[in-house]
This record gives C-alpha cells, sequence and structure tokens, in this order.
C-alpha cells in the first residue's frame, strides 16, 4: 500500500542552557497521532549513514501514544536522521531533525 504520512513538527520553546550545541537539550518527544503501530523507530545523528537499533527496543509505539527520547550522543550534533516503521510495513524517513530546536515530533496520517 502506498499511503503518504504527513509528519508535523511541533516547535516548542526549550530552555537554552548556553550557546554550545554540548549544553542543549536533545530530549524529543514522539508522537504517534497516525492509524498504525510504530513498529521500529531510529534516530542517528546526521554524520552517521548506517541505522543504529531501533531506539524502541522490543517495544512499539501505539496510536496516540507518545515517548520522551534523548538524542545525546555525545558528538554535538544537533541534526538527527529519524525512521519510522509501521506496522504495515509503510517506512517514513526525515533526513535532518533539528533536535535541538523541536520538543515534539508528530507521526500522522
Amino acid at each position: 500500500m502506498n499511503r503518504a504520512f504527513g509528519v508535523g513538527l511541533t516547535i516548542a520553546a526549550l530552555g537554552v542552557l548556553g550557546s554550545h550545541a554540548e549544553a542543549l537539550d536533545r530530549r524529543v518527544r514522539i508522537v504517534n497521532d497516525s492509524k498504525h503501530v510504530i513498529v521500529g523507530f531510529f534516530g542517528t545523528n546526521v554524520g552517521v549513514r548506517d541505522w543504529q537499533d531501533s531506539l524502541l527496543g522490543g517495544d512499539q509505539l501505539k496510536p496516540g501514544a507518545s515517548l520522551v527520547l534523548d538524542f545525546e550522543d555525545g558528538s554535538g550534533y544537533c541534526r538527527f536522521r529519524f525512521r519510522a516503521v509501521f506496522d504495515d510495513g509503510v517506512e517514513v524517513v526525515r533526513e535532518s531533525v533539528n533536535v535541538c530546536e523541536i520538543g515534539t515530533y508528530r507521526y500522522a496520517d
């Protein structure tokens, strides 16, 4: 099935602790506003090309559910690649999300 997912960003005001990238808050609430279960969610800084393990572990993100992920990986990067895999096989990839500037990232159909 070919279905386009609308991906919306809600920019939240985050307290910036300083001017250095190392002091920025990289926590992002991932929200599943779609009708499908997210069975895998991957996030890696833009300097890494390979996807690592799913940040959900063995869990899933059901419709209407959310979780907060901390993208602090010690690299100093603010831009991350996101990949969500849904229970119907659809994958949505976003190549550059600034986790230092957003507080919420939504998946919706």
